[in-house]
């Protein structure tokens, strides 16, 4: 593909529970398609107030670590002002602040250049939004 900026949008299904959905192979899928060996970069972004992306280790349980970091730092509990959905929803629009909604990867000769255990994950703790939107930008 010549054009030196292409964008793709995914659909996710999140379900009703929370997750670290694993978007390594869909980037990847992506970057063969519109990268062709090129060099640049990849920006992943998800369009949500409740959601974040994150470059972490899945698969060892790190995955499950960082849900359960999250429930320590933000506990979906009655203290949150925001208030409407579920019970501790407040607490979901919080998660963007510590687990950033985007985030932005060097491209080498049309790969990822990620570390040898690191994936690229859609990180959604609201349980009310079973569908998400991921937004995957290239660069070149």
């Amino acid at each position: 593909m010549s054009d030196a900026f292409t964008t793709r949008t995914l659909r996710i299904a999140t379900g009703h529970r929370e997750v670290v959905h694993d978007l390594t192979e869909d980037c990847a899928s992506f970057l063969n398609e519109v990268a062709a060996g090129r060099d640049g970069l990849l920006n992943v972004f998800t369009p949500h107030a409740t959601t974040g992306v994150a470059v972490l280790e899945t698969g060892s349980g790190s995955d499950d670590d960082l849900l359960a970091t999250l429930h320590t730092l933000l506990p979906a509990d009655d203290r949150w002002q925001h208030r409407h959905g579920s019970p501790g929803h407040g607490r979901d629009h919080v998660l963007p602040a510590l687990v950033p909604p985007h985030a932005t990867l060097p491209v080498i000769d049309g790969r990822m250049a990620l570390g040898t255990w690191q994936s690229v994950c859609l990180v959604d703790t609201n349980k009310d939004n079973p569908e998400r939107q991921v937004r995957l930008s290239f660069l070149g």
